[in-house]
Order: structure tokens, then C-alpha cells, then sequence
């Protein structure tokens, strides 16, 4: 199934160049775990061919991600924040925990958006619950853009440089994915428990 993903992102980005790489990467965004680890790297692969050029292909990637989490933080603005309200004591969400988040966002928001851009999960997830708190949007787009740039321009020069052998890749990120899960889980068991005291 994966290997299936990878051949058809890969095609698609081959096909459409810059175009293919915002895309996907804007896809990733919008909570979508499509690989950013398959699509930058393998836009650095195409440059490393003299197919595109490596700066603006992870321009090209940096945008797209910035435009898919515009559409992911206007989801949890618009919709996730009204649901969560209504229907968050299902989920052990409270007016407590969105208070809780507000503050969070109000104070450390541009810090948790900027520095969570360059962990792999996370990244694809933040802007959701930046639009549930309602963090401010020109400073969400700013920290969203500046900090999504040094992932873009890391996975764009390692497909560069590892040319041909970009898909090494993947195993190595997929380490770091799963550790990433596990944490996340067990933050999830610490919070049900948190909430059942």
C-alpha cells in the first residue's frame, strides 16, 4: 500500500514539477498523512537531475505546506471549534481544556508553530488546534512559513545529495515517525488519566 503511495506521488510530482511538489505538500497540510519525507526529497532528486531547481523546489514545497495549513487552521477556526464545544465531553474536552488551550496558544502559539514544523506527525497536525484556539492568523501564516522553511530546504538538499538512492529516506524518518506516535500515545493514556482524577 505504501509503495503503491510512493509510485503514485512520485509520478505525479515527475509529471507537474513545481506544481506537483506544492500540491503534495499542501495535501500533507491539510491533515493528510501524505509523506512529505517521499515528496520534498524526491523534488531534490528531480533537481539533482537538472529537471528543476533545488531552490525553487523547496520554495515550491515550503508554499504548498503554508497553503495547506491556512485550509487545516480555517477547519479548526470554523468548525472544529464549535464541535468541540458541543461535543468535546465525548472526547474528555471540556470548556476547562479549550480555556487551557487558549491561554497555551495566546502565550507560547507562535513558539509551538514555529518549532513543531520541524518534527515529523506533529507538523501535519498543529494547525487544527491553532485554529481551535484561535491563535491570531497573520501570526500563524508568518511562524507557519518561516518555520516550515528549514524542513523544506533540509528533505529538498538530502534528495539532492543522496541523488538516486533519495528513497534511504523514508527508513530513517519512518524511525523517527514511530517514536513520535508512541510519545504521542502515551501522552494521550497520561491525559485520560489526568482527567479521570
Amino acid at each position: 500500500m505504501l509503495e503503491k503511495v510512493i509510485n503514485a506521488v512520485t509520478e505525479y510530482i515527475a509529471a507537474l514539477g513545481y506544481w506537483g511538489i506544492a500540491i503534495g505538500m499542501a495535501i500533507e497540510s491539510c491533515n493528510i498523512p501524505l509523506p512529505s519525507e517521499v515528496i520534498l526529497p524526491f523534488g531534490g532528486f528531480l533537481a539533482a537531475q537538472g529537471k528543476l531547481n533545488f531552490f525553487l523546489a523547496a520554495l515550491a514545497g515550503n508554499v504548498g505546506g503554508t497553503v495547506g495549513s491556512i485550509v487545516s487552521y480555517y477547519l479548526g477556526f470554523k468548525g472544529g471549534r464549535p464541535f468541540l464545544e458541543r461535543y468535546g465531553r465525548y472526547f474528555w474536552i471540556s470548556q476547562r481544556e479549550l480555556a487551557f488551550a487558549d491561554r497555551w496558544f495566546a502565550r507560547w502559539g507562535e513558539a509551538t508553530v514555529f518549532f513543531t514544523r520541524m518534527l515529523p506527525v506533529i507538523r501535519t497536525f498543529i494547525s487544527f488546534p491553532a485554529g481551535v484556539a484561535r491563535m491570531n492568523f497573520k501570526r500563524f501564516v508568518f511562524y507557519t512559513f518561516f518555520g516550515s522553511l528549514p524542513w523544506s530546504f533540509l528533505l529538498t538538499y538530502l534528495g539532492f545529495k543522496l541523488g538516486q538512492h533519495w528513497e534511504i529516506l523514508q527508513g530513517w524518518f519512518h524511525r523517527f515517525d514511530a517514536a513520535i506516535v508512541v510519545l504521542l500515545l502515551l501522552l494521550v493514556v497520561l491525559a485520560f488519566w489526568w482527567h479521570r482524577r
